[in-house]
């Protein structure tokens, strides 16, 4: 994944992307830094984790940026996420979420808010990578 990164990254500067080049030398930063961290070097699956982990910090910020009138810096951030978007798992919608929610508390017999901890923790297993946890969240507190 780093090697297609990297490619990418070479690409946008030929093309002299500046916008492209930017958000690849920081999603590349990233993993480099959790290589350096962890003092090996990463397979897909952990760059993946990496990715993950920056996706959310993206939408937070993006999130921050919006409420705080700044479509431009939002922006930027949209477009570094638009960039990830290929190196992602498919996302899974909100009626699969749904369903996979109603099948875990089928599953584990919860029946009030007391169990959504049991029940997240079976959902968050289930969607690892492939789902919003916030999301995840709303629909098992909407359903207890």
């Amino acid at each position: 994944m780093l090697n297609s990164l990297q490619k990418k990254m070479k690409d946008a500067m030929k093309s002299r992307n500046k916008a492209a080049v930017t958000a690849y030398r920081n999603i590349i930063a990233k993993i480099k830094a959790a290589q350096i961290d962890s003092g090996k070097t990463l397979n897909d699956e952990e760059c993946l984790k990496i990715l993950m982990g920056y996706v959310k910090q993206l939408k937070d910020s993006i999130d921050q940026f919006n409420k705080a009138g700044r479509a431009d810096l939002a922006d930027v951030e949209s477009y570094e996420l638009s960039l990830m978007d290929e190196y992602l798992p498919e996302q899974l919608s909100e009626d699969e979420i749904r369903n996979l929610v109603k099948g875990v508390i089928k599953e584990t017999g919860a029946e009030s808010m007391k169990d959504m901890g049991r029940v997240m923790s079976a959902v968050m297993k289930a969607i690892a990578g492939k789902g919003d946890g916030k999301l995840a969240q709303k629909i098992v507190r909407e359903l207890l």
